[in-house]
C-alpha cells in the first residue's frame, strides 16, 4: 500500500488511493476462487467415498452369495473324488485278478500242449471232443453259444 502524506493536496491523495486500489487485488475474488477450488475437491472426495462404499457393499454381497455356493461345490467334489478313488482301487483289484487268471490260463495252455498225443487220441476216440477239437453230436456247441452272446 502506498503511503499518502496528509499535507499533500487532495488530487494527489485521491490519485494515490485510486492507484493503490487498482494495484491491490481484491481479497473477495481470491477467497471466492479458493472456496470454489475447495468445493470441487470436496465434491470429488465425496464421489470417491461413495464409489468406495459401493465397491465394499458389492464385494460383501458377492461374498455372502458365492461363498456358500462354493462350499457346497467343494463338498460335492470331495464326494466325487472319493468315488473316483474307490473306482481306481476297484480297477486295480480287477487288474490284479485278471493278471492271475491270465497266468493260470497260460499255465493250463502249456499243460494242455504237453499232454501226450497218444492220450489225446485215446480220449478223443472215447468220445471226449475237447481233446480232439471236434464237437460231439449230443453236446451243445460252446463256440456257437459264445458267438451269440
Amino acid at each position: 500500500m502506498l503511503l499518502v502524506d496528509a499535507d499533500r493536496p487532495e488530487p494527489v491523495r485521491s490519485g494515490a488511493r485510486e492507484l493503490a486500489a487498482s494495484l491491490t487485488p481484491e481479497p473477495r475474488a481470491e477467497a471466492k476462487e479458493v472456496e470454489e477450488t475447495i468445493e470441487g475437491m470436496l465434491l470429488r472426495l465425496e464421489e470417491f467415498c461413495s464409489l468406495a462404499d459401493m465397491i465394499r457393499s458389492d464385494t460383501s454381497q458377492i461374498l455372502e452369495e458365492n461363498i456358500p455356493l462354493l462350499k457346497a461345490k467343494v463338498t460335492e467334489m470331495r464326494g466325487v473324488y472319493a468315488r473316483v478313488d474307490r473306482l481306481e482301487a476297484f480297477v486295480r483289484m480287477v487288474g490284479r485278478h485278471v493278471a492271475f487268471l491270465e497266468a493260470d490260463v497260460l499255465q493250463a495252455e502249456r499243460d494242455h500242449r504237453a499232454f501226450p498225443r497218444a492220450l489225446r487220441r485215446w480220449l478223443g476216440a472215447a468220445g471226449c471232443p475237447s481233446f480232439g477239437n471236434t464237437v460231439c453230436a449230443g453236446a451243445p456247441d460252446v463256440r456257437a453259444a459264445r458267438a451269440v452272446q
